[in-house]
């Protein structure tokens, strides 16, 4: 199930700039928390306390020291395992992303407009699980 939506922004944005907006580093957001990312969130280890934080390994850069670069296949095996879980959150972007209205670009001025299709689209998405469940 959606159980948080952050506020839409216009524009091309960096998730982590956006992610730290929302959540003050200073605070101790997710010290209680497994925290499953992807990599648009490197250095949140840096800058955010948690439980766990899992986060894929980056592939190295293709360099003149380095002209073959590969992750060991304990990086991928790791990459993997976050791959499993971070699936369960992919989905649910691809639930909200069937009502066409979320991906469509809005052109009127209502202020608030898209974070209220958000939070209709994220709602309608929960209450078809919940249908499914029942039947």
């Amino acid at each position: 199930m959606i159980l948080f939506l952050g506020y839409t922004v216009a524009g091309s944005q960096h998730d982590y700039s956006l992610f730290k907006q929302e959540f003050d580093p200073e605070l101790n957001w997710f010290e209680l928390f497994k925290v499953w990312l992807d990599l648009g969130y490197l250095g949140i280890k840096t800058d955010y306390q948690a439980l766990e934080i899992n986060i894929p390994h980056k592939k190295p850069r293709k360099s003149k020291a380095n002209p073959n670069p590969s992750l060991t296949p304990e990086q991928k095996a790791e990459n993997q395992q976050v791959s499993r879980r971070r699936i369960v959150v992919e989905h649910a972007i691809c639930r909200m992303k069937r009502f066409r209205i979320v991906t469509a670009v809005f052109r009127n001025r209502k202020e608030n407009f898209v974070d209220d299709v958000a939070l209709i689209t994220a709602a309608l998405s929960n209450w078809m699980l919940v249908c499914q469940a029942v039947a």
